[in-house]
């Protein structure tokens, strides 16, 4: 890999940045100033700094985020998307959300570059669970239950069979295998009620972290890793 893209993975700079760093003798590889920054390099065992800071790099970056309501779940450049809640690095990366939650919706939402485990986590073939803490009024009974539970017509589309808890009538818990646009109000309001709060607590066997507070965000553990990629290979 090249030492200018290398260094702008990490988003600790943008390769104009490096380079302007690098002309001043700022970037060092291996304890000796480069200048030249297309040299390429190995990933894996180069020992870079940055402006005095070593550079820590890793191919893959993960961030679980609790999504605050009137967000968007988008890389575009707006003072209103996910992104805009992480530190400003991030955005010189190749970082996105891992699916979609509306705008309205809180709670857990994975943001990272790695590619290929977000379209096995949200491919239909591997049925990644998503859970959410909903609450809807008027209240739902034991038949609207079980009728979510079966499947239900949300305007030319039957959802797959969903897992319902309820808290009561008017509040509970949902899992889904699948995101189609708005299905859990289009779900409610085909059993004759409406989502009036709702909350992911749960995604590709993580769960949200209580101790984030809405708009805080941290790096997944090793075990989270781990355990969303067992989610894609167990399926």
């Amino acid at each position: 890999m090249r030492l200018d893209k290398y260094i702008a993975h990490t988003g600790i700079a943008s390769r104009k940045e490096a380079a302007k760093a690098a002309k001043s003798g700022l970037v060092t590889l291996n304890g000796a100033p480069v200048r030249d920054l297309s040299v390429h390099i190995d990933e894996n065992t180069a020992n870079v700094t940055y402006c005095g800071k070593k550079v820590n790099w890793t191919k893959y970056v993960y961030v679980m985020l609790n999504k605050p309501a009137g967000y968007i779940s988008s890389t575009e450049k707006s003072d209103r998307t996910v992104m805009c809640l992480l530190p400003p690095e991030f955005s010189k990366t190749d970082m996105f959300p891992c699916g979609r939650l509306d705008i309205d919706t809180v709670g857990l939402l994975l943001i990272t570059n790695d590619g290929p485990l977000a379209h096995e986590l949200l491919s239909p073939r591997h049925h990644a669970e998503k859970t959410y803490f909903y609450r809807c009024s008027p209240g739902i009974g034991e038949a609207e239950a079980e009728k979510i539970c079966g499947g239900v017509d949300i305007g030319g589309y039957v959802t797959k069979p969903a897992k319902l808890r309820r808290d009561g009538e008017t509040a509970g818990y949902i899992t889904l295998t699948e995101g189609k646009f708005h299905q859990i109000k289009r779900t409610f309001e085909a059993v004759g009620s409406s989502i009036t709060y709702l909350r992911r607590v749960e995604f590709g066997g993580i769960s949200i972290d209580e101790s984030l507070s809405e708009g805080d965000w941290r790096y997944l553990t090793d075990d989270e890793i781990n355990k969303l990629r067992e989610n894609c290979n167990s399926r």
